[in-house]
């Protein structure tokens, strides 16, 4: 569903120490080690200040703007020409520039090859499952695919007290590593002739 804007610089899950900060940037100083958040918080709007949202009104999650908020420019460019930026992250580079608000600080004794997937996969997965799915203790949840997101969903299942979670997965490889995240039995679609949720 995005609108088709090239050249780009893809990426959004990643782990960093800040270089530079800009004009007006009080919250981070160079040598602060931080994880991207394309799903920002400006602080002020209704959103950022509800406990019931995360969607705020200036950094949303927006896979069509390629351009820094504050100038409507970019910040990348190659032979004089710009290079879009992408959900106000763009990890796919050694550099890159982000609003202070997508930006948050992190412990520097945390290993980044590590935490940068707190900087989505696992936010994601257990933030779903902890603060909107809010499964009851006792209950049963199946999960979906076992990737990075179905894994921080399952550790948040556990957490909150279901007693069955069902891993559900076309590589039955993944079935094992599940187990350590709290899934207790699992669903390969492929053994079965009718639709798995049956």
């Amino acid at each position: 569903g995005q609108t088709p804007m090239f050249p780009r610089i893809f990426g959004h899950e990643a782990g960093g120490i800040v270089e530079s900060v800009g004009e007006g940037v009080t919250d981070l100083s160079p040598g602060d080690h931080v994880l991207p958040v394309f799903t920002g918080e400006c602080k002020d709007c209704p959103h950022c200040k509800s406990a019931e949202s995360n969607m705020c009104d200036l950094l949303r999650i927006n896979t069509d703007r390629g351009v820094m908020i504050g100038d409507g420019k970019s910040r990348f460019s190659i032979n004089g020409k710009p290079i879009y930026h992408f959900v106000g992250t763009s990890t796919f580079s050694e550099y890159t520039v982000m609003h202070v608000g997508c930006v948050a600080k992190i412990n520097p004794k945390a290993p980044l090859d590590k935490v940068c997937v707190l900087s989505c996969g696992i936010s994601t997965g257990l933030g779903a499952t902890i603060n909107v799915a809010r499964p009851p203790k006792g209950s049963t949840v199946a999960i979906f695919g076992l990737g990075a997101v179905g894994l921080a969903a399952a550790e948040g299942a556990r957490i909150a007290g279901a007693s069955r979670i069902i891993g559900v997965d076309l590589n039955a490889n993944r079935f094992e590593e599940a187990r350590k995240f709290g899934c207790t039995e699992f669903v390969n679609p492929k053994d079965h002739d009718k639709p798995v949720q049956q």
